[in-house]
């Protein structure tokens, strides 16, 4: 039998595809964009029949209605990171969730620690080999496939065809489903004043040849604004999105000093506009990889010069980051945050950036504090912390005794909350 008389035999709608998930089952989904919104859709509306079955994804984008407490019994979600949509849950505890580095989810899947029963996915067109690309995540999913009983894509002539180790051939495949409906959009977050001055400090320290990972977020997105006159940039990053792509457009990535993969940028997962998926369709200059790939701090590590940004809620005055929770509510996720301040600390020149306004809530909180919220989820730890920048300067961590660290992240806080740090300090016997 052909490729294509396999696609064909396999074609199904939606309602008849999610017959192939069992009660008890844990279906897997990728990343954001690469969930398949005809399949969950499908699994939302006729939620009620099924039992016991849990949908699995980091960063769910849209509101399906098996978010829902009162099927919780039917249709549970367990998220590896928490989104919009799965957040109410979480906090109200009838959603659970993963702790876990991403970096190390495929080999949770490979040892039967994370489950993969079913997994679903958006896929680009089959092309004459019979291969699909899951280009838009091939994150932790391509693990997942390796375990699951069942696989579930929807073909979607708008995913782009990417490279790298992100396709699956027909024969793995047991249903298709199709659509066309355009892609999830995200744009670009809003970048304001404080923003722009914490991006310029985290700009400066940034040197031609730098390769750079960047995560979500206004203030990256500020700092990519302000790389656009930086030449022969390079990108080993987790997420792609439409700030990497300005500087691509701009010529300040051109990946050519990048002492690994040389004239190629590597990603896990894509989140962006048109214009970015556009980009990514067989496109020799981008791989899309699996997170152990991208993430894994040994081997993103080895890139001479990677600098990495990302972002944080709350730091104390050892350095310890709470980047996921407020206090015990969880927020969001670990995700790469620790994979990639871990591999700058290993790589040769390299620099880990952790970035944050230095207050919230119009400047009535400090986000600086003599010690985190208690309950908070420790993201980057007191012992991976290099740099922290704010809006009124930066502090360099790494190698200081706790004496130094307080009164360095002091001194980029707010000048309103200066005085009061200091004395807290004090009282923990830190100054």
């Amino acid at each position: 039998m052909t490729a294509q008389d396999q696609y064909a035999a396999k074609r199904r709608e939606a309602g008849e595809a999610i017959d192939l998930v069992e009660d008890g089952s844990t279906v897997v989904v990728p990343t954001g964009v690469g969930e398949p919104p005809t399949i969950l859709e499908a699994i939302s509306e006729h939620r009620t029949r099924f039992r016991d079955v849990k949908i699995s994804q980091i960063l769910p984008l849209r509101p399906y209605a098996y978010f829902d407490e009162q099927t919780a019994e039917n249709v549970r979600h367990r998220s590896y990171f928490v989104g919009g949509p799965s957040r109410p849950g979480a906090q109200a505890g009838w959603i659970d969730y993963h702790p876990s580095y991403f970096s190390e989810m495929p080999a949770l899947f490979r040892e039967g620690l994370l489950p993969s029963d079913v997994v679903v996915a958006m896929a680009s067109p089959m092309d004459k080999h019979g291969y699909f690309s899951l280009g838009l995540a091939p994150d932790y999913t391509m693990a997942a496939i390796e375990k699951a009983r069942t696989v579930i894509l929807e073909v979607n002539p708008n995913v782009p065809y990417a490279y790298g180790h992100c396709h699956i051939h027909v024969d793995r495949v047991d249903a298709v489903v199709e659509d066309e409906r355009p892609l999830l959009e995200v744009g670009l977050p809003a970048i304001g004043p404080v923003q722009e001055a914490i991006a310029g400090y985290v700009a400066d320290l940034i040197p031609d040849g730098a390769t750079l990972q960047i995560g979500y977020g206004g203030i990256p997105d500020a700092v990519v604004m302000q790389l656009l006159e930086k030449r022969d940039l390079g990108i080993h990053t987790e997420m792609i999105g439409d700030g990497i792509l300005s500087l691509v457009e701009a010529g300040a990535v051109t990946n050519l000093r990048k002492n690994l993969a040389p004239g190629s940028m590597m990603a896990t997962f894509a989140l962006g506009s048109r214009r970015l998926y556009d980009y990514m369709d067989h496109n020799p200059a981008l791989e899309m990889h699996p997170v152990d790939i991208t993430n894994d701090p040994y081997l993103a590590g080895a890139h001479d010069n990677l600098h990495s940004i990302n972002g944080t809620m709350q730091i104390d005055l050892l350095g310890q980051c709470g980047s996921e929770s407020l206090g015990t509510k969880p927020y969001s996720g670990t995700g790469g945050q620790s994979d990639f301040v871990r591999a700058s600390n290993r790589s040769k020149g390299g620099k880990a950036f952790i970035v944050l306004p230095a207050t919230a809530k119009n400047d009535t909180i400090s986000r600086i504090v003599p010690t985190l919220t208690p309950g908070t989820h420790v993201s980057t730890s007191k012992n991976d912390i290099n740099y922290v920048v704010t809006e009124f300067g930066v502090a360099q961590l790494r190698g200081k005794t706790n004496r130094q660290r307080a009164q360095a992240l002091i001194d980029i806080a707010h000048p309103d909350f200066r005085a009061e740090l200091t004395e807290q300090a004090q009282k923990l016997r830190i100054l």
